[in-house]
């Protein structure tokens, strides 16, 4: 079974399989990847991957109300937590974000609104031949982090947009000859 070439390691290999570019409208799981793909700036997928759990735990099961409210203890317990990526910019910008994601929810009824509106309710479906030939960022991951910037988002760079976008199915970058590449488009049309 032919896949995308960065799929090395079982748990790799299980995400890719499973969550990698799937559309993604929950807004608790947009969250959790959009923390996720801003914790791995400077660090491997493989290393968030393997803390998936434990951040899910340390992060209140993903509760965003929560963690918008969190202070000056729960950051401390955040910093001294082995599990995590215990970065302290990244840390405040997980609780940064948390709300300013609650002020998208509010604006627009949901964060999925928001996000998917970028592409009118449908994925980009590219048709890469060649892990190679997936751009590290696109005139849509510039348009969305500038967006996100405007409206109190941190760690949303370009480059960590697209990761993100790419995660949550906004674009289907598995490659042609990857057997997702289908189930994926499939699940756009949705």
């Amino acid at each position: 079974m032919k896949r995308c070439d960065w799929t090395m390691q079982e748990i790799m290999i299980e995400y890719h399989d499973t969550i990698w570019g799937n559309p993604e409208h929950d807004d608790q799981t947009l969250f959790e990847f959009l923390i996720l793909d801003g914790a791995q700036a400077g660090l491997s997928w493989l290393t968030i991957l393997k803390k998936r759990e434990s951040y899910r735990e340390a992060f209140d099961q993903w509760d965003i109300e929560t963690i918008a409210r969190y202070g000056k203890r729960k950051t401390n317990e955040l910093l001294k937590n082995p599990g995590i990526i215990r970065n302290k910019l990244k840390v405040a910008s997980a609780i940064q974000n948390a709300q300013a994601f609650l002020k998208v929810q509010e604006e627009f009824g949901s964060f999925d609104s928001y996000i998917w509106d970028f592409v009118d309710g449908k994925p980009i479906q590219n048709k890469f031949k060649t892990v190679k030939e997936i751009p590290a960022k696109t005139d849509l991951s510039d348009t969305i982090s500038k967006d996100m910037k405007k409206r109190g988002f941190n760690f949303v760079g370009s480059t960590i947009v697209y990761a993100w976008i790419q995660s949550i199915g906004l674009v289907n970058d598995h490659i042609v000859s990857c057997f997702r590449h289908k189930e994926v488009k499939a699940m756009g049309k949705k």
